[in-house]
């Protein structure tokens, strides 16, 4: 991996299902289906050189417009197929009903729980960075769609910054007048604030109280938004070539940090070690 050759186009993915309850998976596999692909290390984050300057990214659909299974990549698991959640025992379905946006996530991103972004006052949740799509199709669970970046919000979820990304399929008849947060209180008005109160109160059914949200609600523009893309896909290619330990083995040894901050850290490497993820070299880089 990390090859041009080896990294397969997202139309070239072959989806399986296997198992039922519990042990449901869906596996992406190329195209032969001799080899099972990482959606979330696999496929490029941008489609094309030309996509990051148009805010184009690919998306890795979860959760379909108009459904309420909790399905996420699996990140702690080999090839990283897509399962529904457990909670409780339970396999997790929102209380709150059927989400009403597609929901998913940005390949080659992580928020990494060691660092805390300056605006959110708040460190990462340890998953790829994830997008609320708003587009009239009904997406499928791992499909893979580029899409264009509109703003995000940042959800503080338990204590973590959780940023939802806000974004249009190209392909959408919307996509040519939506560029950003103004367009959609211009063309879509009370689309923002919707998505907001879903995430606000999707937990409240559950017996919780309501989220809140870092900066002070506000839904930041496009360009914001992608800061935090370019800022969470730094921290996966960390992650992935293992000059994120590194950084930790230094900070810990070499600089004197105080007991208190090293046990404040141990639970985020905890969370790291729990991850499934390839081992790359900086040469493998040049083609992400």
């Amino acid at each position: 991996m990390g090859n041009e050759s080896t990294v397969p186009k997202f139309n070239d993915i072959v989806v399986k299902e296997k198992g039922d309850g519990f042990d449901y998976r869906i596996h992406a596999l190329d195209k032969k289906e001799t080899k099972q692909i990482s959606l979330w290390h696999d496929v490029k984050l941008f489609p094309s050189n030309e996509s990051r300057s148009m805010n184009i990214v690919n998306m890795i659909c979860e959760i379909p417009r108009c459904s309420r299974k909790k399905y996420e990549i699996a990140t702690n698991e080999p090839g990283n197929p897509i399962k529904q959640d457990v909670k409780k025992a339970q396999l997790r379905e929102f209380a709150k009903g059927d989400v009403y946006f597609n929901y998913g996530c940005l390949p080659r991103t992580w928020e990494d729980p060691d660092h805390e972004h300056p605006d959110a006052k708040a460190k990462g949740d340890n998953d790829p960075l994830d997008v609320c799509e708003i587009g009239l199709r009904i997406m499928s669970v791992a499909e893979v769609v580029p899409v264009k970046i509109l703003g995000t919000l940042c959800l503080i979820d338990e204590g973590e910054a959780d940023w939802k990304l806000i974004a249009i399929a190209i392909d959408d008849p919307w996509a040519a007048v939506l560029n950003d947060v103004t367009d959609l209180e211009l063309k879509l008005p009370g689309i923002v604030s919707s998505i907001r109160e879903w995430f606000r109160t999707y937990k409240i059914p559950d017996g919780k109280p309501p989220n809140r949200f870092a900066l002070d609600e506000r839904c930041m523009d496009a360009t914001y938004a992608m800061a935090v893309v370019d800022d969470t896909h730094a921290s996966w290619k960390m992650l992935v070539t293992g000059s994120k330990d590194e950084v930790g083995a230094e900070t810990n040894e070499n600089n004197g940090e105080s007991l208190k901050k090293s046990n404040s850290s141990e639970k985020s490497h905890e969370m790291k070690r729990n991850l499934s993820y390839p081992k790359l070299n900086l040469s493998d880089l040049s083609s992400i």
